[in-house]
């Protein structure tokens, strides 16, 4: 899935910010030497961190109902995660450079999500929005001087870019099969015995005891009248 927001945010900065140029869009380290091997104008977009938001996650589970409204089954929420990218402009002039960085951030700044013809198939499907901010203060434990420095980097002008990017899970649990017959309740008490014809359930009454249908014996009288 990140390769497809890579490749995502390639087509919107060469449809939109770049069409017509040769500048050419990566996605590497910024470092020193890096740098000093670059020869042509470049747009670098480097990711740099990538933290799951966990003040937007949905609950335990979400339902998942049939056409005729029954529950099918369970499925796992999606996972909302922040993806950090570094932009910078690379070319022989920091006023180029300028003019470049630019053309990038009015792109940028022109879409609160990644349109739709922008998007890979696979980021598509998914269904849900992905959404960008732009040049927003970092966290306190996330600032660019220290990036560069992780780097070995020279600090140059930088466009921070946070692409929030909603990731399905895919963890599905059936439900349980419907009930489509009646139930079928069998009883057992002090009359009756289940599966027995009247004869085995007589045998299996006490002396005295009485049969349904039949008067009651008092105790220690015979049955046979004597």
């Amino acid at each position: 899935m990140l390769n497809d927001v890579d490749e995502s945010l390639r087509n919107l900065l060469r449809a939109e910010a770049l069409e017509g140029t040769d500048v050419e869009v990566v996605l590497d380290a910024p470092t020193r030497d890096w740098a000093a091997r670059r020869n042509a104008p470049t747009v670098d977009v480097y990711l740099y961190d990538i933290r799951e938001d966990t003040s937007r996650r949905f609950g335990n589970t979400v339902t998942i109902r049939r056409e005729d409204g029954k529950v099918a089954g369970y499925r796992s929420p999606p996972r909302v995660f922040r993806l950090a990218y570094l932009v910078t402009a690379w070319t022989q002039r920091p006023d180029d450079e300028h003019r470049l960085l630019s053309a990038l951030m009015a792109c940028l700044v022109s879409h609160d999500v990644l349109p739709a013809d922008a998007m890979t198939p696979a980021l598509a499907a998914q269904g849900y929005p992905v959404s960008l901010s732009i040049a927003q203060p970092p966290p306190d434990n996330r600032k660019v001087p220290d990036i560069w420095s992780s780097l070995g980097g020279d600090l140059k002008p930088s466009l921070d870019v946070i692409v929030t990017l909603t990731v399905d899970v895919g963890l599905f649990k059936e439900a349980a099969a419907e009930i489509m017959k009646p139930l079928k309740v069998k009883t057992t008490g002090h009359t009756t015995f289940p599966d027995l014809d009247d004869g085995e359930r007589e045998s299996k009454l006490p002396p005295g005891f009485p049969v349904p249908g039949e008067p009651a014996v008092p105790a220690g009288a015979s049955s046979a009248g004597g």
